[in-house]
């Protein structure tokens, strides 16, 4: 059985990503290095730089798609938003990105008093802001 979500265990690790593959681009990288210290060649560099780019590969392919995510929050929350407070509607453009992405873990019995309470203390701190909910709503469609 699955454990319940929870804040302090909310973020979202795929071990052969996060672990393995990034272990052994990382151990490649370094060996590369060496390589291009010790022994300088055309080849060397060469090999060097191509680790260097599938680094950027990988940090940029894990942003692109948390960047997606929170595009497709930000629509889901706005709606959630409209659909439990509709007196909000006039202020739906002031919420930030970090602070839709954090309310969406709040129950729709708890959302319309936080929302109003982060947009009153102009909150943005995802970690704050997921700290004050109580009634956690597990999100396990994460990417």
């Amino acid at each position: 059985m699955a454990q319940q979500q929870t804040f302090e265990n909310h973020a979202k690790v795929v071990p052969a990503y996060h672990y393995f593959t990034f272990g052994l681009i990382a151990v490649y990288f370094f060996y590369r290095l060496y390589v291009a210290v010790t022994a300088f060649s055309l080849d060397a560099l060469m090999s060097l730089l191509l680790v260097v780019a599938l680094l950027m590969v990988f940090f940029w392919a894990r942003l692109f798609a948390l960047r997606v995510q929170d595009r497709v929050i930000r629509l889901e929350m706005r709606l959630r938003l409209l659909r439990l407070v509709p007196a909000l509607a006039p202020r739906l453009d002031d919420f930030t990105i970090n602070q839709l992405c954090s309310l969406r873990f709040a129950s729709d019995g708890e959302l319309p008093a936080l929302a109003e309470k982060v947009l009153a203390d102009k909150l943005d701190d995802r970690k704050a802001i997921k700290r004050m909910i109580r009634d956690w709503q597990a999100d396990l469609l994460r990417a």
